[in-house]
């Protein structure tokens, strides 16, 4: 009798493990900090000034929404940038309305916990 409650419980556990792999592995679950599944969402920003240049960053590192509204709240952190992020893509399309050091750049999406692997 003992036997088959252990077993039951085994399958239960592995059931529910198997549920959360699933929906990790789709983007629907919690995945690098997102807590209980509901990624802070990134804060629209706009810029001061008319935008003078734009630069693409292929970004290494982001699985799911919260990766990227994380990369996006720490670009527009920057004064003078605003950045729209491509999960599908693993890019970053910044608009800025000021000379950007593009050190400053990787700078917030390493600070963020992620890596900038090209800028065009």
């Amino acid at each position: 009798m003992a036997d088959v409650i252990i077993v039951l419980i085994v399958i239960i556990l592995l059931g529910l493990a198997l549920r959360g792999s699933i929906k990790h592995f789709k983007g629907e679950g919690p995945c690098c900090g997102g807590g209980s599944g509901s990624s802070k969402k990134a804060k629209t920003k706009f810029l001061d000034g008319p935008v003078i240049g734009r630069k693409t960053l292929k970004i290494s590192g982001m699985h799911c929404e919260h990766c990227a509204n994380t990369v996006t709240n720490a670009l527009n952190g920057l004064d003078g940038v605003t950045a729209k992020v491509s999960l599908k893509e693993n890019s970053a399309e910044v608009s800025y309305d000021r000379e950007i050091d593009l050190a400053d750049l990787k700078n917030a999406v390493k600070n963020a916990g992620y890596e900038v692997t090209s800028i065009s």
